[in-house]
């Protein structure tokens, strides 16, 4: 198959104990987002990110251009062994990342949809779900953007 690079993947492991995320993290929130082990509180950090529009803006200054530079090195160390490789990158336009593609596959369900996936998969209220989406540009607003619109409202076996 091809190689992918996650973002989602990449983010998680810089924000593990010692990584160039986890120590802006630490040095704009201090000690409070930290477990007894010292790894990040992430349902904290989620928490403290997503509850105004100016903390989400924070967030994304410290964090956007570390992020920024990181997929940027895989993406041209990666660019030197194949032709031909995927991103996925959930904000891609939100971050103006569309113009480092030749084509832009957008994966789209409905709200719903979304809402329930991320509830399961990060263990958040409805209200934390509806702010998180609320954070995002509208589907409507990325279909332009997409060479490719890929209907995932089904199972994995459907998206097969």
């Amino acid at each position: 198959g091809y190689k992918v690079i996650d973002a989602d993947q990449l983010v998680h492991d810089m924000q593990t104990k010692g990584g160039r995320l986890y120590q802006a993290l630490l040095d704009w929130l201090g000690e409070a987002i930290l477990l007894s082990d010292g790894e990040l509180n992430r349902p904290k950090l989620g928490q403290l990110i997503f509850s105004s529009e100016e903390m989400r803006h924070q967030s994304d200054e410290i964090q956007g251009k570390i992020i920024r530079e990181e997929l940027a090195a895989q993406r041209d160390g990666l660019a030197k062994e194949e032709d031909v490789f995927f991103m996925d990158i959930p904000l891609l336009i939100e971050n103006d990342y569309q113009d480092w593609f030749d084509q832009i596959w957008l994966v789209a369900v409905s709200p719903e949809v979304q809402r329930q996936r991320l509830m399961k998969r990060n263990h958040l209220s409805a209200e934390e779900a509806d702010m998180r989406i609320a954070s995002q540009m509208p589907l409507s607003e990325k279909l332009p953007y997409a060479s490719l619109v890929i209907d995932n409202n089904g199972s994995i076996d459907d998206l097969k």
